[in-house]
């Protein structure tokens, strides 16, 4: 069957595949659900791993859901944590969700999904409820989740609101009847929950499909917001271009298969390249960051974006189209750390200091060690954060 060969590509697992096969030979749209909880107010190229999967179901005619977790995001996903997450604001989690639907317009048809907030649900369940809902399992089988018992067995708090999350999410699945439910392969274990709840609820249970998870920049941890090793799905395209190209060589097949819409044939044909030297990794992602581009921004943008990496990085030129910032008459006497935090180019006070510390800011082309530095005037000068964000001072 093709469709079921086309949907099971990239998939880490499938629980169960028979099931899958047997409901796509019925011949009706499936009900496809994907869970996104607000941790931040981008979502980047390891979102887009699962988003792309739920854009193939939805291109073979079948009914995507996405569910923002407005609700489960207060109580904070413990998959892969070593410690309690802190729960987080509801108006934390409104400021990061403002943008989810357009953002995710990226990938999907976003015009035919369906998008649901699950505090429509579960803000509603009263206490009885929940107690009904934690009958439903019991300490032994969360136990058997790796982030669970190795915080048990090395003596690590588990708050008992942690154990509500993989009940929370798996209840989504009862409220919408999802026929599958989509997840990076750490969140197997919620996607099961989801199972068991749909078959104490007397319905099918859902068929649950995991992708791999995708490193972030630095090549070693999954790509994240809070680490900053991210790729953002509406970075602009320069930016998009850059990052991609500082990702290790030894990720390149990783990010062709799960950053791209290539076919396996043609990342195939890339690899054996590679292999015989016939084609250099540089060139390979040249066209990666090429691909990658192109799909948010398309081609005009990927082809300029080429140029603009070309220029500034590999010839050390200053990009034509410097963005201007116009300043105050204060900011004539602030240090450089200062008006880093001004421009928006670093957080707070501590990590402008890192990044002059790191060499990745320059004046003019010229790199500047020393925080505390102020010219004789900021006016006119060009500012430079690592090899992408230009600002001409005005």
């Amino acid at each position: 069957m093709q469709d079921f060969d086309r949907l099971i590509e990239r998939c880490v697992d499938v629980v169960a595949a028979h099931e899958l096969r047997e409901r796509l030979r019925e011949g009706r749209p499936l009900r496809v659900k994907l869970g996104i909880d607000p941790s931040g107010p981008l979502l980047h190229l390891g979102h887009a791993v699962v988003l792309r999967k739920l854009r193939e179901f939805q291109d073979l005619g079948h009914k995507v859901i996405l569910v923002v977790g407005d609700f489960t995001g207060q109580i904070g996903d413990p998959t892969g944590r070593s410690e309690a997450r802190r729960p987080r604001s509801s108006a934390e989690i409104q400021a990061d969700m403002q943008s989810y639907t357009e953002q995710a317009g990226l990938v999907l048809d976003i015009a035919q999904a369906e998008v649901v907030y699950n505090s429509h649900w579960l803000a509603k369940l009263s206490f009885a409820d929940l107690i009904k809902l934690c009958a439903k399992t019991t300490v032994a089988r969360m136990l058997e989740r790796d982030d669970f018992s190795k915080r048990f067995a090395d003596g690590e708090a588990i708050a008992l609101h942690e154990f509500l999350y993989p009940l929370a999410v798996a209840y989504d699945s009862v409220v919408l009847r999802s026929d599958v439910e989509l997840g990076g392969n750490e969140q197997l274990f919620n996607l099961l929950m989801g199972r068991r709840l749909q078959e104490e609820a007397g319905q099918r249970p859902q068929i649950c499909m995991t992708l791999p998870i995708l490193e972030g920049t630095d090549g070693v941890a999954r790509m994240g917001k809070s680490l900053n090793n991210f790729i953002a799905l509406r970075e602009p395209a320069e930016q998009m271009f850059g990052k991609v190209m500082s990702v290790p060589d030894n990720l390149l097949e990783r990010y062709w298969r799960l950053g791209t819409t290539a076919q396996a044939a043609q990342v195939d044909r890339l690899m054996a390249g590679l292999a015989d030297g016939s084609l250099s990794p540089r060139d390979a992602k040249l066209q990666l960051a090429g691909a990658i581009v192109e799909l948010y921004h398309g081609t005009t943008a990927a082809a300029q974006a080429r140029d603009h990496f070309e220029r500034t990085v590999v010839r050390k030129e200053l990009p034509t189209d410097v963005p201007t910032f116009a300043l105050d008459g204060a900011a004539e006497n602030l240090s450089l750390a200062k008006l880093l935090v001004q421009l928006g180019w670093a957080a707070s006070h501590r990590e402008a200091e890192r990044l002059v510390r790191q060499g990745a800011v320059k004046i003019d082309g010229a790199r500047i060690g020393d925080a505390r530095h102020v010219p004789p005037s900021w006016r006119g000068k060009i500012l430079q954060k690592g090899n992408h964000q230009f600002v001409r001072l005005v």
